[in-house]
């Protein structure tokens, strides 16, 4: 048996707007958009290149989920964005206006920043460590 992680649902307050951030801010790649009637699509956005997981952008349908906006994981990193060079990507946030709450740091499982994305979910940029080829 074969299993994989395929999606995250992401609450949004607008569609328009969540796609614009993740696409032209943080550079991913709008997988699916699909109309599934007046108010309800099928948003789908992956970081460039990636083969792995995706973030299904869910617009929030009612009160309980509206106030879950931003915070889905009361206040922990919710996502991690895994890079191959941790000083390109981190320069670009900047350089886009991300807002950045921890500065770079080395930590034992690699290089990480914290930033927010335009709700206030907060995200780790990492660069791993390169596994050791002594094991």
């Amino acid at each position: 048996m074969k299993q994989s992680l395929a999606r995250v649902a992401l609450l949004v307050k607008d569609y328009d707007e969540a796609i614009d951030f993740y696409v032209s801010k943080l550079g991913f790649t709008l997988v699916e958009d699909i109309i599934l009637n007046e108010v309800k699509r099928w948003v789908v956005v992956s970081p460039k290149n990636s083969t792995g997981c995706c973030l299904l952008l869910a617009k929030a349908a009612s009160e309980e989920q509206v106030s879950r906006i931003g915070n889905q994981t009361g206040g922990r990193v919710f996502l991690f964005l895994y890079t191959d060079d941790f000083d390109r990507d981190y320069q670009d946030l900047i350089e886009k206006g991300i807002a950045i709450l921890r500065k770079p740091a080395i930590e034992s499982y690699g290089k990480v920043a914290v930033f927010k994305d335009l709700y206030g979910n907060l995200w780790d940029l990492i660069q791993p460590l390169l596994p050791s080829k002594s094991a």
